[in-house]
């Protein structure tokens, strides 16, 4: 539960390389990609890789990139499967009272507290939430907050609780005064890619469910049994199971929300919209077709006038500035992942003039693509819920 950003190092993963990163932010190592010697992973940062994912076999055998119309409203039901993290960090924290823990803010980090056996107390925001075992809590945008035996328990700063580090990215906290146990897994994830950030945004500040309300016939349950039974052993292999759950739990916990979030309008209603999904699919797979407005409404079925008019009221949004703004994300994004050139990632975007490229680029993230290559990280997204 204690974040080793407070360490002399932690791992950061991007795509299939890693980098070892000081407590400033700055590379001090790096190993090189699995797949940089490969083609389709040199024009692609997200068809080669996707946050470690490896490459389908049958494309990298083929090398049959998918069709346009194989990226249907199905494969994007509902956005889960855009999520991608590039750093992670989990504990497991065996704590007796009294105690208290502040958490704080963590820009651009989702985090799960998850109550494995006893109870605390969860304030955030001015709310207060009993946790029972057995129960997680999605904080999406990594605000502050508090755990505690009580309400009325002092706290300690998490980074001034000490911790034994048993890998890279998995710790292992006793903490409090010796009372009633409560045994808590604890995980940080960074969130990655122009997709996930708009996927975050759409969710709200704090996603909570308990075991008993799970409508996966068990299947959240099971997770936490298995979560559980780590947390009680050193046995070999336990932060590679230990991570992998917790990444479970995470796609569990947003699952609960999509069954019962009302959505209207806003992005992920724009996904599940049969064909306005199908239309917004293509724009993200090939973002360097030249796109209309009229061949989008075509993949969508739809008349020019009626599609537009149902973009805009379910994105916020033209379905061409959709467009612009997902080319110069998605550029964006392979600038600080990738060391593809910035005349064939302009290209790949769909401009044919670097030149304008580089002046739209400027203009919605206020800095030049080279200024972002050289920086080595994408630029903050800024989505609004």
């Amino acid at each position: 539960m204690r974040c080793s950003w407070s360490l002399p190092f932690r791992i950061a993963w991007f795509g299939c390389g890693s980098s070892i990163v000081g407590q400033h932010g700055r590379a001090i190592a790096e190993s090189p990609d699995l797949y940089a010697d490969r083609p389709e992973a040199r024009t692609s940062g997200i068809s080669a890789c996707h946050g470690g994912r490896m490459v389908n076999p049958r494309t990298a055998l083929t090398g049959r990139a998918p069709r346009a119309d194989e990226t249907s409203a199905d494969r994007l039901v509902d956005g889960l499967h855009l999520l991608r993290f590039t750093g992670a960090l989990y504990c497991r924290a065996e704590l007796s009272e009294p105690w208290g823990i502040e958490f704080p803010a963590l820009e651009g980090y989702m985090t799960l507290p998850v109550v494995l056996s006893g109870r605390c107390i969860l304030e955030i925001g001015g709310d207060v939430h009993v946790l029972e075992a057995g129960s997680a809590t999605l904080i999406t945008r990594g605000v502050p907050y508090r755990l505690s035996s009580t309400a009325d328990a002092a706290a300690t700063p998490l980074f001034d609780i000490p911790a034994d580090v048993l890998g890279d990215t998995y710790e292992h906290m006793v903490f409090g005064g010796g009372g009633a146990p409560t045994q808590v897994a604890y995980a940080a994830m960074q969130v990655d890619a122009p997709l996930t950030a708009r996927l975050i945004a759409e969710l709200p500040d704090v996603i909570h469910v308990d075991a008993w309300d799970d409508g996966e016939a068990g299947a959240f349950g099971a997770v936490l049994r298995l979560l559980a039974r780590e947390a009680e052993s050193f046995e070999p292999g336990g932060e590679a199971v230990m991570t992998r759950l917790a990444d479970v739990l995470v796609v569990q916990v947003l699952r609960h929300w999509l069954r019962r979030a009302d959505m209207t309008t806003g992005w992920l209603a724009a996904l599940r919209d049969p064909q306005i999904g199908r239309a917004i699919g293509r724009m993200h797979a090939q973002p360097g077709e030249p796109w209309s407005l009229v061949t989008l409404a075509r993949a969508a079925n739809l008349s020019r006038s009626a599609f537009a008019e149902r973009f805009t009221t379910l994105v916020g949004m033209p379905p061409m500035r959709y467009l612009t703004d997902w080319r110069l994300e998605h550029a964006a994004w392979q600038l600080g992942r990738t060391e593809e050139p910035i005349a064939a990632i302009s290209a790949g975007v769909g401009y044919t003039s670097e030149a304008a490229f580089s002046r739209a680029f400027k203009r919605h993230h206020g800095e030049t693509p080279g200024a972002v290559r050289r920086g080595g990280r994408a630029p903050a997204t800024a989505y609004t819920a």
